[in-house]
Parts: C-alpha cells; structure tokens; sequence
C-alpha cells in the first residue's frame, strides 16, 4: 500500500507543480498561446485546403505526406489549447478520461517526425534512385506507408497504456488531474525505460538523417548538369528536413532540463518549463511546417494563386 501511495505521489508531481501558479501568470501564458497557436492555425488551414484543391499535388508522394504533417499538427494545436485552457480554469478530470486525449497527442506528436523521415528517404529515392522512384513512391504505396506511420505511432502508447494497466490501482484511474502524458508513468523506471527509447529513436532517426545526405553529396559530386542542381537542392531539402527534426526531438529533452532546473528553484522552474512549452510544444511545430511549406516553390506558388483569387473575388463590384 505505501509503495502504491509512492508511485501516485511520484506520477502526480507534475500535476501539483502545474497548480503553483498566480493569475498573472497563469493569464499571460494562456494569451500567449492563443495568440500562437489560432493565427497559424488558420494558415495550416488553409495549406492543406490548397493541398486538396491541386490534385497535381495529391499524385506526388513528398506532397501527400506534407499534407499530413500538416494535419497531425493542426491537430495536436488544437488538442494542446485545449490542455491550457483547462488549465487556466483549473478544470480537472478523471485519469481515465485523461488517459485517451494524452495518448492521442502522443501519437500525433510523433507522426510528424516520422513521416520527416519518410519524406527524407523519399527524396534519397528520387535522387539516388530515380530510375525506381516512380514504383516505391507510387501515390497508393505512399497512403500504405502513411498508414504504417500511424499505426507504428500508436504501438508505443499502447504499450505505455498496457504497462499502467498492469501496475496502476483502480483508485488511480479515479483520481482528478490536468491532462498530460506523465500521468501514464505509474512506476519510475516506466519513465526511464520511456527516456531510454527516445534516446534510441533519435539515434536512430539522425543515422537515417545522415545516411541519405551523404549518399546525397556522393551522387551531387557525381552528377553533371540538371542532375547536379537536382542534388543540390535534395541536400538543402535534406538540412531543412534536419532543421525541422531538430525542432521537434528538442521537446524529449526537456524534462530532463526541468528535473534539473527543479533541484535549484521552483520559481525558475515554472518559467522554463512555461519557456519550452510555448518554444517547442507549439511554436517548434508551427515553425516546422509553414517554412517547408512556404519554401517549396510549387507549392507557394498555390497558395498565392488561391489568396490572389480570393482577394479578386471579394473586390469584384456589385451590380
């Protein structure tokens, strides 16, 4: 029974350090995160209506997979305001209720990541196998693998998920708390065996990385020409690609800044931890997809064309 009470009490420190707050605070972050999250909303929006209204852009698999970045992310935006606001009013729910928002915000902040991956390799394909490209990355093999993305991303929730049902009381599930992912971490080494898998996945994720820009460089050297430029461009593809996982890995680190951080001041704590929120749980994600977005030139050319019709639209006189 006190180990029980040790490991809730272990869980459900985030949960009380959560409360720490004035209004002041509390208030400012609150509109810091409207005012990130909804304006760039919009614009995610908007680009995938753009991806929908092109079907050039649906028949080309770095596109279709762009696309759904952008809708994982919209999501995980709208499912993260959610959270803050409930903080704000200090609403709490039950634990079993908890359990599926914080599981489906894992799995949609991890498909963004791993289908950056899967965008990397397609441009390795498109470069340094462009003679296969058009059998690997066909449009109805790009949705299977998309798919695969998404069920890979569900696997480890659902084992953190089975896990806590082994260990965790009923009286847990009953308990009233904010909602967020620590609550799934019922006993402590849970939470180190998580840490130690993110450790791998990013090894892993940065050999991939690093594997398709060399192979990349060697075919750029090689080449001559429109060939040449062509792999030019799939290096710099590559580094943004690298520059948006970046963003996105720098959120697994941290927790373990703010354990640290926790050691010297509960007062300092509470600023970094509010700090990485709104830099990588929100603006990380945002910036991610807006500069690939607005960097590819077919499909910023889109969007202007659908601004510029709109805008044309609503000058038109009436008569």
């Amino acid at each position: 029974m006190n180990e029980s009470n040790s490991q809730s009490g272990n869980s459900s420190e985030g949960h009380t350090l959560l409360r720490m707050n004035d209004s002041v605070r509390l208030n400012l972050f609150t509109s810091l995160v409207q005012v990130m999250v909804w304006p760039f909303l919009c614009i995610e929006v908007f680009m995938i209506f753009v991806f929908l209204k092109k079907e050039a852009f649906r028949a080309e698999a770095r596109y279709v997979m762009f696309a759904q970045t952008l809708f994982a992310d919209s999501c995980i935006l709208v499912l993260t305001d959610f959270v803050v606001i409930t903080m704000h009013v200090q609403l709490e729910l039950p634990i079993s209720i908890c359990i599926p928002l914080v599981i489906l915000m894992d799995v949609l902040s991890n498909v963004s990541p791993t289908i950056i991956v899967a965008m990397c390799l397609e441009r390795y394909v498109a470069i340094c196998m462009p003679l296969r490209h058009v059998d690997i990355f066909a449009p109805n093999r790009t949705v299977l693998y998309i798919a695969l993305i998404w069920l890979l991303c569900f696997f480890i929730p659902f084992v953190d998920l089975i896990i806590m049902l082994a260990f965790a009381t009923k009286d847990y599930f009953e308990e009233l708390t904010f909602c967020y992912y620590e609550i799934m971490f019922y006993e402590d080494w849970h939470m180190e065996m998580r840490g130690i898998f993110y450790i791998g996945d990013c090894l892993m994720i940065l050999s991939i990385l690093l594997f398709c820009y060399v192979s990349i460089i060697v075919v750029a050297h090689r080449a001559s020409g429109d060939d040449k430029q062509s792999a030019s461009k799939g290096q710099r593809t590559i580094l943004l690609h690298l520059f948006q996982l970046l963003l996105s890995t720098l959120e697994v680190m941290c927790p373990y800044v703010e354990s640290q951080v926790l050691e010297i001041s509960l007062e300092v704590y509470l600023i970094v931890r509010f700090f990485n929120f709104l830099a990588f749980s929100i603006l990380a994600k945002i910036m991610s997809t807006l500069i690939y977005g607005l960097r590819d030139e077919k499909f910023l050319a889109a969007m202007k064309f659908y601004v510029t019709l709109k805008s044309k639209v609503h000058h038109v006189p009436n008569k």
